[in-house]
Order: C-alpha cells, then structure tokens, then sequence
C-alpha cells in the first residue's frame, strides 16, 4: 500500500501512471494525480510524484529525500509569500537544518 495523502492509499501494483499538478490547480494538498487500475477517475495525491515513486520501491527516486525537503521549503515559502504570512525565523531555521544536513558527512552508526 501506497500512502497517497490524508488517508487515501493505492495499493502499488495498480498504480499505472503519475501526473504532476502544474500551474493554478497545484496547491492545498493538491500534488500529483494517481491513476489506478479499476479507478476510473484519477486520484488526487497530496505528495509528490517522487515520494510517490520512492515509496514503491522505484530506485530512480531513491535517496532524494534531501532534494524533497528542499522542495517543500520552497514550496512553502512561496505559498507563505503569495499569502503575505511569511515566517522568516521558522524558515530560516529549517533552511539552516537542511543546509547542515547536506554540508556533513552522516555520521557512521554505533553499535555499542
């Protein structure tokens, strides 16, 4: 099962296709429409087709969740600015987190 966004899942053999939600219709909760077998109208995703796909097992996204945080923050950032509610201290602390996480190196794992 494919968790889709505020509680709709697809089981991922059904999922056919994903369509990017592009220009005015993109936003609040709305990402990605989901074709799935034996649905004749597509489903509205609240996530991206990457998390999606990464989310089925798809190696082509894997290891971006780096690049999806980002993503969200600027997505945020832009749907904050065009509302004229822009919370400068929470996103520069998240921009910051993001940053540090990029910059180094993980740390390797401890078992002991």
């Amino acid at each position: 099962m494919v968790f889709l966004g505020f509680g709709k899942y697809a089981r991922a053999d059904r999922i056919y296709a994903l369509q990017p939600i592009t220009g005015e219709s993109r936003g609040g909760g709305q990402r990605t429409l989901v074709w799935v077998e034996g649905v004749t109208d597509p489903i509205v995703a609240s996530r991206t087709e990457r998390t999606i796909l990464h989310e089925m097992g798809q190696d082509a996204a894997a290891g971006t969740p780096l690049l999806d945080e980002a993503l969200a923050l600027a997505e945020r950032l832009a749907e904050d600015a065009s509302s004229g509610r822009v919370d400068l201290a929470d996103l520069g602390r998240r921009a910051r987190s993001l940053l540090e996480s990029s910059a180094r190196p993980p740390e390797p794992s401890k078992l002991f």
